[in-house]
């Protein structure tokens, strides 16, 4: 099944391009920050910080899915947090681990998890759910053993936040080549092998709607400026690359606040169980707006 063959593809994807473990040591080694902050390091700070508000409201037992080098995971621990970084496989993650990056791996497929029910407190899936190719088999299954609720971050899908882009959809004939040529990325597909499942606040409202959960966060972000060689350049202000990225951030940034155009990323916390009001407080302080889900009348 098409699935199948997508998993296949996805858990042989890094050995293709560090086939040995001696390549893997040297990825991990040359990517060490070196007393520096680099340009990539910063971006993916973006990412991280969207987490602090959960990470900084105690100590938590963390899963993380698709956690591909254990980035995420080494986040949640420098910030106290016990995790177990997970992967389709894990050449990657063992590294990890003997470099001490992490600290316990598993090699899970989201779609299957094999932990009983409310395991952990939360589940972080990173850049992760756009790769699966049956998102929602994954999205039931992290929330299923998790016991406080999910994070999702995830390219947003801009049709939802863009209504003169869903009138011309609307308006134009199926398969418009004009449609086609305005929203350029409507399917996207990535040489991994995967259709690239970006995500709506909608849709995870419906979501916990359905599962009668009480709370959902939504934080838009813009960290999508990644570029090769972003390891090995330094985040400083004297560098001219990374002027002009901070300077197209602050404009996304701005054009974000003004609600003109949607974020590159979602942040997407799903709650199982109403959080301390301290919780709310600062995740409403870290940029987020939450949305109380009212509960089935009818169960």
């Amino acid at each position: 099944m098409y699935h199948h063959k997508s998993y296949d593809l996805h858990e042989n994807w890094y050995n293709q391009h560090y086939p040995t473990r001696e390549s893997k040591i040297d990825y991990y080694r040359n990517n060490k920050l070196k007393g520096k902050l680099t340009i990539s390091h910063w971006l993916q700070q973006l990412f991280f910080e969207c987490l602090d508000p959960l990470l900084e409201s105690g100590s938590h037992h963390w899963l993380t899915v698709g956690d591909a080098y254990g980035y995420d995971a080494q986040y949640i621990i420098s910030k106290g947090g016990s995790v177990l970084a997970t992967d389709l496989n894990t050449d990657f993650l063992s590294i990890a681990r003997e470099e001490e990056i992490i600290t316990q791996c598993a090699a899970e497929n989201a779609e299957k998890l094999s932990f009983p029910n409310d395991q952990f407190d939360f589940v972080l899936c990173k850049e992760s759910y756009h790769h699966f190719p049956r998102p929602y088999a994954a999205l039931y299954e992290m929330m299923r053993v998790a016991k406080k609720g999910i994070v999702i971050m995830e390219p947003q899908d801009p049709i939802s936040k863009m209504p003169l882009l869903l009138f011309l959809v609307n308006l134009l004939p199926t398969g418009s080549l004009f449609v086609n040529k305005l929203w350029k990325n409507r399917f996207s597909f990535e040489p991994v092998g995967n259709f690239v499942y970006k995500v709506s606040e909608r849709e995870f409202e419906k979501f916990a709607a359905g599962l009668n959960l009480p709370l959902v966060a939504f934080k838009k972000i813009n960290p999508n400026f990644y570029f090769k060689g972003a390891e090995n350049m330094a985040a400083q202000p004297g560098n001219s690359k990374f002027r002009s990225i901070r300077l197209k951030k602050q404009i996304l940034d701005f054009l974000v606040k003004c609600k003109i155009i949607p974020g590159q990323v979602l942040s997407a916390v799903i709650f199982k169980q109403i959080p301390e009001a301290v919780v709310i407080r600062e995740l409403e302080e870290n940029g987020y707006h939450i949305v109380a889900i009212p509960e089935n009348p009818f169960i």
